[in-house]
This record gives structure tokens, sequence and C-alpha cells, in this order.
């Protein structure tokens, strides 16, 4: 057995490069000053570009051949190492070097850009900067899909969702759309015939936003001797599982989407933290997909972190947080009334402030957008239109200006189209990993009534975050829950918080 050992030595030194990468993203989105975006966008270009070569190598499809070739001398971790190795390969060795370059160099321009534009609502900016963007984005998704042998937009969400297809997308998406605006319906009428919530009224200091975050991330696990919380301007989880970098956005006005915010990128970076060590370096020790990994985010926030006991362990400490600096008397910062808050439906504008009930539409529309700007069939200048349209044909409402319509997200900006519909199938998987966990584990809900998030940790832990990349992601699935992802677990889970 001599290829395999060298396989993961070669790798290994791409996981390094890449996890620079991501630490120098980081600092792009946190902390550099906006004259050093140039020599930024060339560091990371130049990065990507030396990964590509070295992932694209003529020598390193002949050590995929040999080690395949020795597969029956590989142990169970070596093999499943072996099979997304030769997944990075295929997906690499499809799209030349020169378009890796010039991709990362637009996004990285793109990005800039979307940072001014968004505040101003300035689409032309935005879309004079994202034209480029979508056509290298373009040819990538053709380059890939003719290596791959699939369709363009599969190739893409394959990037993200190993193995998953538009076709299977499609019947799920089509099950939401037919089951969400009854139900949608009823959750509303329910609403208005009891009393309306107690509202919050700052304002909030975000400083103390932080230091009510800090708290709680720490309940939930997360460690600071490997991580760190920041600001930037879109919320994300990025660096490596040995030093975590979360950022929020706070609103002064409204701390409960700035802590929410902190509660599902901890998700994430608990699961980047219980990835099995032994193989951080190696493929195989990789997130399994992004739809597992919107899952673990999701059911943080989602599942744990907006029920009722939760919210009545933390309707103390967000009592003392906010204390020194309003009056925090009566029943609005009562554990009922935050739950009522924050499980409240209604149709809106912005996607990461949206409720259960609503997110699947916002996805949804940025499916049928995404395909279609792809395919070239909408033109870039038409995305505002086509955007408001959807809005108002799935939830209801229009956007007042761009801001709070297409520019909202950060991720067509930098060319990560075939990413969305994996938060939706997160939310799925979450649904049925909460379930199973709690079956599986009595002491989960009296431990997060209590603070202690100890016992859904280790049952995530053991069941999905330190399998890796070992199982795909229908077997990982099947085997932490007893079934493949059933739509119905979602929908019962709905049914169940806003219907009884």
């Amino acid at each position: 057995m001599k290829a395999y050992p060298e396989l993961e030595r070669r790798f290994g030194r791409m996981a390094n490069l890449a996890g620079a990468g991501a630490v120098l993203h980081w600092d792009w989105a946190t902390m550099m000053p906006s004259g050093g975006a140039e020599a930024r966008a060339e560091q990371l270009a130049e990065l990507s570009l030396i990964c590509h070569e070295m992932l694209t190598d003529h020598g390193l499809g002949d050590l995929l051949d040999q080690a395949e070739a020795e597969g029956e001398e590989l142990d169970n971790w070596q093999r499943a190492n072996l099979h997304e190795m030769r997944h990075h390969f295929s997906h690499a060795t499809g799209v030349p070097a020169d378009l890796v370059a010039a991709l990362s160099k637009a996004t990285s321009a793109s990005e800039m850009v979307w940072r001014e534009a968004r505040p101003r609502s300035d689409f032309d900016a935005f879309a004079k900067a994202f034209k480029p963007v979508l056509s290298l984005v373009r040819q990538k998704a053709a380059a890939k899909g003719e290596a791959l042998g699939c369709a363009p937009y599969d190739a893409l969400i394959d990037g993200y969702d190993p193995g998953v297809r538009m076709a299977e997308i499609d019947v799920v998406f089509a099950d939401l759309a037919a089951f969400l605006p009854d139900f949608l319906a009823a959750v509303l009428a329910r609403q208005s015939a009891a009393p309306e919530p107690v509202p919050l009224v700052g304002p909030f200091p975000a400083e103390a936003q932080r230091t009510l975050g800090v708290g709680l991330m720490e309940r939930l696990g997360f460690d600071f001797d490997h991580g760190r919380l920041d600001v930037s301007h879109h919320p994300f989880c990025g660096g490596v599982s040995e030093d975590v970098r979360i950022t929020t956005r706070y609103d002064e006005a409204d701390f409960a989407s700035g802590l929410m915010a902190v509660l599902h990128e901890t998700g994430h970076a608990l699961y980047e933290r219980g990835l099995p060590k032994a193989w951080r370096a190696q493929p195989v020790g990789n997130a399994r997909s992004m739809s597992v990994h919107e899952s673990q985010s999701l059911l943080i926030e989602m599942q744990a972190c907006r029920s009722l006991e939760f919210l009545r362990f933390a309707a103390p400490l967000i009592r003392a947080a906010f204390a020194p600096h309003l009056d925090i008397s009566g029943a609005a910062f009562e554990a009922e009334n935050l739950h009522r808050l924050a499980t409240r439906v209604a149709p809106g504008m912005i996607r990461v402030d949206a409720d259960e009930v609503t997110y699947p539409a916002h996805i949804l529309l940025r499916y049928r957008i995404e395909k279609v700007m792809l395919s070239g069939e909408l033109p870039v200048d038409d995305l505002p239109g086509a955007w408001n349209e959807g809005m108002v044909e799935l939830l209801g409402v229009a956007p007042a200006n761009h801001a709070e319509g297409c520019l909202q997200d950060i991720h067509w900006a930098g060319g990560d189209i075939g990413y969305f519909p994996s938060y939706t199938l997160g939310a799925m998987i979450a649904a049925q990993l909460f379930d199973a966990a709690c079956r599986a584990e009595a002491a989960i809900m009296p431990g997060i009534a209590a603070g202690d998030f100890a016992p859904l940790l280790g049952w995530l832990r053991e069941a999905i975050h330190g399998q890796g990349s070992l199982y795909s992601s229908p077997a990982l699935i099947e085997r932490a829950t007893g079934r493949r992802l059933d739509a119905a677990v979602f929908k019962g889970h709905l049914e169940r918080r806003y219907l009884t």
C-alpha cells in the first residue's frame, strides 16, 4: 500500500492551505480595512489556484487509481477517505485553473461592492459587479456538469450536497409548497385569535447583546480557547475546526435577531469542533454536506433555543443583560412572552429573520431564481422584478427596496449558487435528528431547561459530528434516526409547535 499514504500527505497539505484561506476570508469580512481588498483578493485567488493545481495534478489521478486498486488493504475510514478524495478530484478536474483564479477575484470584488450596495439599496452597482461573477459561475457549472455527467445546476448543488439532484429537491419542495399555504393560514388564524405578545422595547446596547450571546455560547458548549465571536455584514461560521470563527450583526432595536444568529452560528461551530480529530486534515474528516451542516445550526437555533424550556432558562439571563439599560419590569421579558415572540409567525422580507413556517418560502424563491438565472432565462437586470413577484406569490409581501429584497443575502455576490436548497433540507434534517435525539436520550429536554446542553451535544457528537464524512448523507441520517429523511417529521414538528 504505497499510493494511499501519499494521497493523505497531499490532501493534508491542501487542507492547511484551505484553512489559511478560511482565516484570511474571516479577516476580510471582519477586520480588514477596505483599502486591503485588492491585495486580499490576490492572496485568496493565489491560495485557491495553488490548491486547484495540487488537486488537478495528473499524478494525483494516478495515485487515486492505484489506491483504489489497493482498496482491500484499507480500513473503513480510509476507504471512505479515498471516496471523498475522488469526489474532490472529479469536481476540480472539470474546471480550468484560469477560471478558478478569475472566479476567486471576481467574487472578492463583487462581495466588496455588495457591502456598499446593500445599505444604499443600489442594485445597479451590485449588478455591474455580479454580472461577471454569474458569467464565470455559468462556465464553472457547464464544465463541472460535463465532467460529472449531469446538468450544470446539478453540478453546483453536488459541490455542496454530494449526490443531491434537482429531481430530488423538486419533489421535496413541491411537497412543501403544497403543504405550507393552508398551514400558514391556519397558524395565522390561530395567532389572531390569541392576545398579542408584548413587544420588547429597546434600545439594546450592542455590548450587552454580545455579553449575553457569549454567555449562552458557553452554555451551549462553545470553547473560546478554540474560537471567536465577531461582527460582520452577514453572520457566518468560518475558520478551521481547531479555531472556529463565527460572526453576527447587532440591531440595537431588536436584540433577538443578533442573538438568534449567534445561536445559529454556534450550532455550525459545534459541528466543526466535533468532527473526528484524527481525520481533520483529510476529506473524510470534513462535515458531511451543507444540508447536514445547516441541520446542526437549525437544530440548535430552531429546535432547541426557540423551545419554551430553553427560554425559561434564558429569560433571567436576558433580563440581567439589559436591566442596567432599560426597564425590564412587566410581562415583556417573561419566558412565556419571549417564547411567543420567538415562535411568532409573520411573512416578512428578510430570510435570516424568518420564522420556521415562512422560511421555506424564502428558499423556494431563491431556488427558482437560481435555476433561471444560471440558465440565462433571467437576465441579471430583471432580478429585482422576478424577486418581488416571487415574494408576493409565495408570502404575500413586497419589498420596499432592494436592500430588503434581492440584495439581502451575500451568497450570490460570492458566487454561491446551488447552496440555498441546503437550508430547507437542513431544516428537515434538524427536525428529524432532534426528534430522534429526544427519543433516545431522556435527559435532553430537562438539560435544556437547566441550561445544560451536554446530553444533546453528546448525542450529536456520537451520531453526527464524530462521523465526519464516513457515510453518505442519506446513510448518516438513517443510522442516526432509524429512517431515511422524511418530510412528515418536519411537518409534524411544525404542527405541534404552532397548532397545539
